[in-house]
C-alpha cells in the first residue's frame, strides 16, 4: 500500500525491535537514501535548465559512495553502496512543476534523521516521512520501479495539463544497491499530515471481498479501515457543500479516466478524517504534538499538495493557497451524518499496479470463487467505474439545499392579507363608532335594513362573484373611512359596515367574518326586491 502509513505510529518505540529490508536495516536505508540525495541533487543544479525530451525519461545515473568516501563522496559509517537515479531532469521538472526549490528539497529530506511509520498493506514495504511532513519516502518492488519509468512520459502530459490532481505526486524515483541486494525507492507527497491527528483513516477501493481491518490492524493506536469498516462507521457518508462537492467529484473522475488510459487498476483513496468537534477538547495535546508545524511553516509550502488545493479549479495566483487557513492544514471541510464538523485528507494511493498477466490470473481465480465483481482485482474500466459509484454514492455527497415549498408561499401570503385586512379595520374602528354614536341621536332605525342586507346575501338565487385575493385586498383598501359606520346588533358578531348617508340611492356593506370578507352592493331596497343586489364574499 502507497503511503497507506503516512499517518501511522512512528516507530520509536521499538527501537530494539529495528525493521530490515532485504536484509538490511532501516537505519542504514534511511542513512543511504540521506547521503545518496544529497549527492545526487547537489549535482544536478550543476547542469543548465532546459526542456525534457524523450529520452530523458530512461536516463540513469548511478554513483558509488564508499564508507571511507572519495573525492566526490563523504565518507560514512554505512557499508559501501551504490547510488542510482532515474530520469534525474524529469523529475527535476515535476518538483519545480509544484514550486519545490532544490535547497528545499534537500533541507526537507537531508536535514534531520527521517521517521519510520508502520505500514499496514500487505506489500511489506517501509514508509519514511520526513521531519516537516512535506515528504513519504516509500521502498517499491522492481516491478512497480519498472512501470513508473514507462508511466513517466504520460505523467509528465497529465500534470502538464492538470496539476491539480489527488493521484500521487512523484518526485524522484532512486535505487540503491548494496551487497547484492536492490532496494528501489520513490519520493512522494504527505497525504497525511502528523500534526493533525486523524480520527479516522480508511483506505477504499469500491470493493467489499475481504475489505475489513484485520484484527491486528484494529489492535494499533491509528489503524487504518478498509471499505466495509467504512459503511458501518459512516454509513450515511460525508457531505459537502455543493461547490466542493462538485469539484472533489470532477477531480477523482478525471484521475480515475487517467488512471483507465494507462490500464491501471487495485489503486485505494487513502481518506483521513480528523473531526474539529473532538480536537477543541485535545487542544492542549494536539499543541504539545504541533512540533513539526512550526518548522514547516517557516519553509514554503509545496504547491498543490494539500486535499484542497488538488480539488480547486484552476485560479489566479495565490488562489486558494495565500487565503488558506494554516489552522486546517489543506483539509477539506466536510460534516458526518451527526452533524459533526470535520477536515478530511484523502488521496489516490497503490497506482503502480497494471492489470498484467497475474493480475488477470489472480482476477479469473478469485472470480471462481467468489463473486468476480467484488474482488478488488479487476479489469481497469471496470475498476473505474466501481470506484467512482461507490464513492459518488456510498462516501461522499452533496448537502442539498431546502427550498420552501409553493403551499407554504401561499398559506403566509394569505396570513399576511388577513392581518393586512384585520389592521385596516381596526385602524379605523374608532372613527366609525364616533359616527355611529352621530347616527343614532337622528333616531334612525337600521335594524329593517340589516335584515333586507342579510337576506340579500343569503338568497340561493344571487350568484356570487369571487375576486381573487389582490383584488380583495385592493377593494378593502379603497373603501373610504368616512363612508363606513359598524352596526353591532348584527347576528352572529359580525360587524357591518354601511352607508352612513341616508336617502342615497345606494348603499354598500362590508363584513369581516373569521377570515371572510364580504362586501354587499345595494342599489336600494326596492331594487334588491327586483334582484339587482350583488353580493361579493372573499375568503382569506
Amino acid at each position: 500500500m502507497s503511503s497507506a502509513a503516512e499517518n501511522g505510529d512512528a516507530a520509536s518505540g521499538k527501537q530494539n525491535e529495528e525493521k530490515t529490508y532485504k536484509k538490511t536495516a532501516s537505519s542504514a536505508i534511511k542513512g543511504a537514501i540521506q547521503l545518496g540525495i544529497g549527492y545526487t541533487v547537489g549535482n544536478l543544479t550543476s547542469k543548465p535548465d532546459r526542456d525534457v525530451l524523450m529520452q530523458d525519461f530512461y536516463v540513469v545515473e548511478s554513483v558509488f559512495l564508499p564508507s571511507e568516501g572519495s573525492n566526490l563522496t563523504p565518507a560514512h559509517h554505512y557499508p559501501d553502496f551504490r547510488f542510482k537515479t532515474y530520469a534525474p531532469l524529469a523529475f527535476r521538472y515535476f518538483r519545480e512543476l509544484f514550486g519545490i526549490k532544490p535547497d528545499d528539497y534537500l533541507y526537507s529530506i537531508c536535514s534531520e534523521p527521517l521517521i519510520e511509520l508502520s505500514n499496514p498493506g500487505a506489500s511489506g514495504s517501509l514508509f519514511f516521512v520526513t521531519s516537516d511532513d512535506e515528504f513519504i519516502i516509500k521502498t517499491v518492488q522492481h516491478k512497480e520501479a519498472e512501470f513508473l519509468q514507462k508511466l513517466l512520459p504520460g505523467y509528465y502530459m497529465n500534470l502538464n495539463q492538470n496539476p491539480r490532481t489527488l493521484l500521487p505526486k512523484f518526485y524522484g524515483l532512486y535505487c540503491m544497491q548494496s551487497g547484492g541486494i536492490n532496494i528501489r525507492i520513490v519520493v512522494m507527497n504527505n497525504v497525511l499530515p502528523r500534526s493533525m491527528r486523524m480520527h479516522f483513516t480508511y483506505d477504499l477501493k469500491g470493493s467489499t471481498y475481504k475489505r475489513r481491518a484485520s484484527r491486528k490492524e484494529r489492535e494499533k493506536s491509528n489503524p487504518t479501515f478498509k471499505d466495509l469498516d467504512f459503511l458501518q462507521d459512516m454509513h450515511e457518508g460525508l457531505y459537502f457543500d455543493t461547490e466542493t462537492y462538485n469539484a472533489l467529484m470532477k477531480t477523482l473522475q478525471r484521475d480515475c479516466r487517467v488512471l483507465e488510459s494507462f490500464k491501471i487498476m487495485d489503486y485505494s483513496l487513502l481518506l483521513g478524517i480528523h473531526i474539529l468537534d473532538h480536537s477543541l477538547k485535545e487542544k492542549e495535546e494536539e499543541n504539545s504534538q504541533n512540533v513539526p508545524d512550526a518548522k514547516r511553516s517557516g519553509m514554503q509550502k509545496v504547491l498543490y499538495s494539500t486535499a484542497m488545493e488538488s480539488i480547486q479549479g484552476p485560479g489566479k495566483p495565490g488562489d486558494g493557497i495565500i487565503t488558506e487557513n494554516p489552522d486546517t492544514m489543506g483539509g477539506i471541510p466536510a460534516k458526518s451524518h451527526k452533524g459533526e464538523k470535520l477536515l478530511l485528507f484523502m488521496g489516490i494511493i497503490d497506482i503502480l499496479q497494471s492489470y498484467r498477466l497475474m493480475k488477470k490470473l489472480e482476477h479469473s481465480w478469485k472470480a471462481l470463487v467468489y463473486d468476480g465483481d467484488t474482488v478488488s482485482v479487476h479489469r481497469p474500466s471496470f475498476y473505474a467505474d466501481r470506484f467512482l459509484k461507490f464513492m459518488n454514492s456510498r462516501v461522499f455527497k452533496k448537502i442539498q439545499a431546502l427550498k420552501a415549498s409553493p403551499s407554504k408561499k401561499r398559506c403566509n401570503s394569505i396570513a399576511a392579507l388577513k392581518a393586512t385586512s384585520q389592521e385596516i379595520v381596526s385602524s379605523i374602528s374608532q372613527e366609525w363608532k364616533d359616527e355611529k354614536r352621530d347616527l343614532l341621536t337622528e333616531g334612525q332605525s337600521f335594524s329593517s335594513l340589516d335584515e333586507e342586507a342579510l337576506g340579500s346575501r343569503h338568497r340561493p338565487d344571487l350568484v356570487p362573484s369571487t375576486p381573487s385575493l389582490f383584488e380583495a385586498a385592493s377593494l378593502a383598501t379603497t373603501i373610504s373611512s368616512s363612508s363606513l359606520y359598524v352596526n353591532e346588533h348584527c347576528p352572529h358578531d359580525r360587524t357591518m359596515l354601511y352607508s352612513n348617508s341616508k336617502g342615497l340611492p345606494s348603499s354598500s356593506t362590508f363584513t369581516l367574518e373569521e377570515g371572510t370578507i364580504y362586501l354587499t352592493s345595494e342599489s336600494n331596497a326596492l331594487e334588491m326586491q327586483d334582484d339587482n343586489a350583488s353580493v361579493l364574499d372573499v375568503y382569506l
